[in-house]
Formats: C-alpha cells, structure tokens, sequence
C-alpha cells in the first residue's frame, strides 16, 4: 500500500512502513495552516478575543453552569488563572457568575447573550474563511478530503478514550 501525500499530485510514500510518519509530518503542517486561518478569522471578529478568552466561552457553551474547578480542569490552567479569565470575560460582558441554587457555595458559569452572540460570530468568520479556502480546491479533491477527514475520526475515536463531561478536547 501507497500512501499519497498531500504537497502534490503523484507524490507517494516509499512503502507501508514509513507512509503513516510522512503523513503525519504533512498533517501537522497542514493543521498549523488551518491553526492560522482560525486565528486570522477570530481576529477579524467585532470583539477580539485571546485562545484561551475564546476556549473558555467554547467550554462554557458546551457545559453551562459549569462551576470554575470544572472550567480549570477542561483549560487544563489552575483555579487563580481561570479565575483570572473569568474576570476579564465577565468585565467584557461575555460570562455571568450566578450561585447555584441547591449548592450555596458553588458559582455557576454561564454565556451572557452578547458572549452567545460573540461565539457565533467568530464562528461564522472561521466557516467562510474555510469555505473560501475549499473553494479554491477541486470538487474531487474537496470530497477526498471529506472521506480523508471521516476516516480520521472513526480511527480517532476507536484509539483515544472519551472524555465524557465536557466533550472532546
């Protein structure tokens, strides 16, 4: 089995043994690529947002009322740091601390409307930059990363273990 790589039509591996290692090499550009893309779209929002501003309203979308141990945890950042950035968030009108009603002394997280408003439009810049690029491609090559990309995922899923709460990282 050939491994075709992505930097050109034709090019292929040398064999079976080394064809997952080129990829991979080829991947990782392509993922800072589209890294950059993802950026430069964010940037462009009406509200700029740092990545970590940015995956925290994303955590707390995925999981609101979340409380600030749970966000740190999906942030991989401590308590005074997550702390910190929910400051600045709340400050910015994007997050709201309420106490949660059975438990007195837990703060709930949650998306203000404008926080909402902030995710979808960055969001919406990040589909069309993506689009924009797709566009450029070649139908067949457009759909043989579509099937590339599914591929992934199920191998994805079937060799990395759930995470459960709060989504995938």
């Amino acid at each position: 089995m050939f491994v075709t790589y992505l930097n050109g039509p034709g090019d292929q591996a040398e064999g079976p043994d080394d064809g997952a290692e080129a990829v991979a090499l080829e991947i990782a550009g392509a993922v800072e690529s589209l890294t950059n893309l993802w950026s430069l779209a964010v940037q462009q929002a009406a509200l700029r947002l740092s990545v970590p501003q940015l995956r925290a309203l994303r955590a707390l979308q995925t999981a609101p009322g979340a409380n600030l141990t749970a966000l740190a945890e999906r942030l991989e950042v401590g308590l005074p740091t997550a702390s910190r950035l929910c400051d600045r968030l709340e400050a910015a009108g994007l997050l709201e601390r309420t106490l949660h009603p059975l438990k007195r002394r837990e703060v709930q997280l949650s998306l203000t409307r404008n926080g909402l408003l902030v995710l979808t439009d960055v969001a919406e810049r990040q589909r069309r930059a993506l689009a924009a690029v797709l566009g450029m491609m070649d139908p067949a090559e457009r759909a043989a990363l579509s099937r590339g990309m599914k591929a992934f995922i199920a191998a994805q899923d079937a060799v990395l273990p759930q995470t459960g709460d709060l989504s995938r990282r």
